[in-house]
């Protein structure tokens, strides 16, 4: 990273520490900027200062009304690859992408030699070790750790039964391609109003990355005695 300004020098430079000393008020998360925590407050406040000059949508960050601006207005992709023709909306798509071009695996399990290229897969690969087994098998209800296991299960044991629709975003099949187009409509399309979860901060523009996101609260003890060590999840 190259500026001609010290303060862009300064600013790039707490990219790189893990000091977060702006706290917010309102609960226990700590920012490296003042300007990260002025966007996390507007999460509690509902205050969407950043405005769409296009339509009445309004925005919490300055980064969500750009992805808004993109994906509904000026269908820009900025982020290109400079090894092949894949061009993306948002960076960390692109940063992603190109993972698969240096091989680089920078999320690394911490009980098993496994790493990963991003985020999600790590958490796919864990529960491996935990033994949850979240995907089930629609025609005999057999479960598996990972979609991919679901769906060698589904071709192999089933055959023709298996629906020929198969969602690009996650495990989902479905028999019709009418049905296909409901199912991404309902649950993949970008919403321009985030959801937010009820038991944390988190809020989402996708409904099946919220579902997925509810799952993570489940059996969570989130309820912890002030007297003792005692934790309950009502």
């Amino acid at each position: 990273f190259t500026s001609v300004k010290l303060s862009s020098l300064r600013r790039h430079l707490k990219t790189h520490s893990d000091e977060k000393r702006h706290v917010c008020h309102l609960c226990p998360k700590a920012f490296r900027t003042a300007t990260l925590l002025h966007s996390h407050v507007n999460t509690h406040t509902g205050n969407k200062p950043h405005k769409c000059s296009e339509c009445d949508t309004a925005f919490v960050t300055r980064g969500e009304l750009s992805r808004h601006r993109r994906y509904k207005h000026t269908l820009e992709k900025p982020f290109k690859c400079t090894v092949c023709e894949y061009s993306s909306v948002e960076a960390s798509k692109m940063r992603r992408h190109v993972r698969s071009h240096t091989g680089e695996r920078p999320y690394p399990c911490h009980l098993c030699s496994y790493a990963s290229k991003d985020t999600y897969k790590l958490k796919r690969h864990m529960l491996t070790h935990t033994g949850e087994k979240r995907y089930e098998c629609y025609v005999c209800q057999t479960r598996f750790t990972q979609s991919g296991t679901m769906k060698i299960h589904m071709l192999q044991k089933h055959g023709e039964n298996v629906p020929k629709h198969q969602c690009p975003h996650c495990s989902t099949f479905l028999s019709r391609k009418s049905d296909l187009g409901v199912h991404l409509r309902n649950l993949h399309s970008y919403m321009e109003e985030a959801v937010k979860c009820r038991d944390c901060e988190a809020a989402f523009h996708e409904h099946y990355a919220f579902l997925q996101h509810r799952k993570t609260h489940r059996n969570e003890k989130r309820f912890r005695c002030a007297q003792c060590s005692c934790t309950c999840n009502q």
